[in-house]
């Protein structure tokens, strides 16, 4: 490979609200990558804190794109729209890559060609400690519908894709406040596999008060998305019988916790969706 013309353009798409106090070390994981031909795409998703002021020193290498507030999902389709690479990686604004993660990736579809999409083994940081995801969260390689129903197994900081896979499978869903990766990943996983390459090439941070995945409430949007996803009919048979075991278990759990919570009304809504 002689120039960069002649390797894959990688689109690095950041959405971020109010990560002022972070953002520059995402940003920077993704200018220190070992691979030359990434644009790195922000997507300010309204934030009031000083996030344009910490991105300025940047400005000369970066795409900065300020939006009303309109949620995670469409701050990354907007960077999905203008991206302009044959390869689209997310990364979270709270989260980092190694200097090899993109390199690796592509270096993965230029030998698997047939590929769609992939992701990297992550390392898992909480609270600045180092922890071990538990064995539910175990990550696993090709058709993983089926496994991937219970909960999310592809972190959107750890995948990269075609682009043209979303005219495939279709944009993240800006209905969904939440979960909105778990439906994406669903869509796809149905019909395509999901390779895992096995080195932990993304750190994964967490246990901050900013994040949507501590909320208690996330199956009531995992819930919406197996509802439509059963409706639109287009599973077969052992993903269909595997989606409505998954979709009765978590009505049942959501709809008992919201009774629990003094919820009466919204409990009985999601134990009267059970077939």
């Amino acid at each position: 490979m002689k120039n960069n013309t002649e390797i894959p353009l990688v689109s690095a798409v950041i959405p971020t609200f109010n990560r002022g106090w972070i953002i520059k070390e995402a940003v920077e994981s993704i200018l220190n990558q070992n691979y030359p031909n990434i644009e790195t795409i922000v997507i300010d998703d309204g934030s009031t804190d000083d996030t344009a002021k910490k991105l300025s020193p940047y400005l000369d290498r970066i795409t900065y794109l300020k939006q009303k507030n309109k949620g995670v999902s469409a701050a990354r389709n907007l960077g999905i729209d203008r991206s302009t690479g044959t390869l689209i990686a997310f990364l979270d604004s709270d989260d980092l890559w190694h200097k090899n993660k993109i390199s690796c990736q592509v270096n993965f579809f230029q030998n698997n060609p047939e590929a769609m999409i992939c992701q990297t083994e992550e390392t898992w940081i909480r609270k600045g400690k180092r922890v071990n995801p538990k064995y539910k969260h175990k990550k696993l390689s090709g058709m993983i519908f089926e496994p991937s129903l219970e909960l999310c197994l592809v972190s959107p900081s750890a995948v990269m894709m075609k682009k043209e896979l979303f005219e495939i499978a279709g944009l993240f869903d800006e209905n969904l406040p939440a979960c909105e990766d778990y439906d994406l990943w669903l869509r796809i996983s149905k019909t395509l596999p999901i390779f895992l390459i096995d080195e932990p090439y993304t750190i994964k941070k967490g246990g901050h008060a900013d994040q949507l995945s501590a909320n208690h409430s996330l199956d009531k949007y995992r819930i919406q998305s197996l509802a439509r996803l059963l409706k639109n009919n287009k599973l077969d048979y052992e993903q269909r019988s595997a989606a409505i075991k998954i979709f009765n278990e978590k009505c049942r759990i959501y709809g008992n916790g919201c009774i629990k919570r003094g919820k009466t009304d919204e409990g009985k809504y999601y134990l009267g969706l059970q077939p």
